[in-house]
C-alpha cells in the first residue's frame, strides 16, 4: 500500500524528460514498479504480450480455466503460497496427463493465476492458453487435436479435483497449512478430512473452449491482468466522502456494466485480498513451452507443422 500511495510522487524522486526535436523539458516522478500497482508496468505488459504472440503456433489454441470451490477460499486466503502452488501443480499435471493419454504427446501451455471477480471478491482460478495439439515424446511428430475439441471438461474436472484434494491432504499431513481465526477447527485431522471429503462430493468447474477470434483474443484478455492486480484505475468512477465507486460487469445479468459503491476501508480490504506472497510467480509455462526448452521446442513444432521461421529473441 505504501508503494501504491507514493507511486509517481515526489517521495520516489523523479527525472527529466526532454523532447529530441524541440528540446522541451518536463519533470516526471518515478513509478513504484510494484506488481500490484494499478498504474505501473504498462510497458512490461505490452512487451510480454508481444513476446507471447511471437511464440504462437498455427495450430489453434484453447482457453481453459480451472476454478477451485469457494468453500476453499478461507483456507486459501490464510495459506496463499501453499494453496496457489497446489493449484498450479495439479492443473498443470492434469493437462499434461490428458496430453499424454489423449494425444500421445506433450502438451504445451501457459497458466496465469487470477484471484478476483468483478466485485473484487476472492475467486481463485487459473487461466490456461493451451496449444491445440502435442509434440510427440520423441519430437518426431506434431499431433493435432480436433479442430473444435481438446479434452472433455467433465473428465478434466474429475481428475483435477482428485489431484487437488490429494495434494491438499499431503500439505496438511506435512504441516504446511495454518488454521488461524475462524478456520481453527480445520486444524484437527478428523475435521480436515471431513472438509476435504465434502469437497470431493462437489462438481468442480473447469472451462475449456476454443476462442472464436483466435489465440490473440485470449492473450489480450489475459494480458489485462498479467502485470496488474484486481482493478485498473479506469474502473474507479468516483472517490467521495470516504466512499469509492467503481464499475464492474454483472455476469449474471448478461455482462451488463454496473457500478458499486463501497466504504474506502472495505474497498481497500478487498484489494488487499489479492496481494501475492513475496516472490510468488503467477505466470508459468508448462509442457513443451516450459522455459528451459521453450525456444527449441517451438521451433521444432513449427518445423513439423510447416512454419519454419525462427523464433525472435524476447524483449524481456
Amino acid at each position: 500500500m505504501r508503494s501504491i500511495k507514493t507511486c509517481r510522487t515526489s517521495y520516489l524522486g523523479g527525472h527529466i524528460e526532454q523532447c529530441n526535436s524541440c528540446g522541451f523539458e518536463r519533470y516526471a516522478y518515478n513509478s513504484c514498479r510494484n506488481r500490484h500497482c494499478p498504474k505501473c508496468q504498462a510497458l512490461t505488459k505490452a512487451r510480454w504480450l508481444q513476446d507471447r504472440t511471437s511464440e504462437l503456433l498455427p495450430a489453434g489454441y484453447f482457453h481453459t480455466v480451472f476454478t477451485i470451490p469457494h468453500e476453499l477460499n478461507p483456507l486459501a486466503l490464510r495459506n496463499k503460497k501453499t494453496v496457489f502452488g497446489i493449484l498450479f501443480k495439479t492443473a498443470s499435471e492434469t493437462l499434461i496427463e490428458f496430453g499424454k493419454n489423449n494425444l500421445n504427446g506433450q502438451a504445451g501451455f501457459l497458466a496465469i493465476l487470477h484471484t478476483w471477480d468483478q466485485k473484487l471478491m476472492d475467486h481463485f482460478h487459473l487461466h490456461c492458453v493451451v496449444a491445440g495439439g502435442a509434440l510427440s515424446f520423441d519430437k518426431s511428430r506434431w499431433v493435432s487435436a480436433r479442430k473444435n475439441f481438446l479434452f472433455s471438461v467433465k473428465a478434466l474436472s474429475i481428475v483435477f479435483r482428485a489431484k487437488f484434494t490429494e495434494q491438499l491432504i499431503k500439505a496438511f499431513l506435512k504441516g504446511k497449512l495454518i488454521f488461524p481465526g475462524t478456520i481453527s477447527l480445520l486444524g484437527h485431522e478428523k475435521e480436515f478430512l471431513l472438509f476435504v471429503n465434502g469437497l470431493r462430493q462437489k462438481d468442480w468447474v473447469v472451462y475449456c473452449k476454443k476462442p472464436f477470434a483466435g489465440p490473440q483474443q485470449v492473450l489480450q484478455y489475459i494480458g489485462r491482468y498479467t502485470h496488474r492486480v484486481a482493478i485498473s484505475n479506469q474502473r474507479i468512477v468516483n472517490i467521495d466522502n470516504g466512499n469509492v465507486t467503481y464499475s464492474y460487469r454483472d455476469r449474471r445479468d448478461n455482462n451488463t456494466r454496473k457500478t458499486m459503491t463501497l466504504p474506502a476501508k472495505e474497498f481497500i480490504r478487498r484489494f488487499l485480498l489479492h496481494v501475492l506472497p513475496d516472490g510468488f510467480v503467477r505466470i508459468r509455462h508448462f509442457g513443451f513451452l516450459a522455459n528451459r526448452y521453450k525456444k527449441e521446442n517451438i521451433q521444432r513444432c513449427r518445423d513439423l507443422i510447416g512454419m519454419p521461421q525462427q523464433i525472435p529473441e524476447t524483449t524481456i
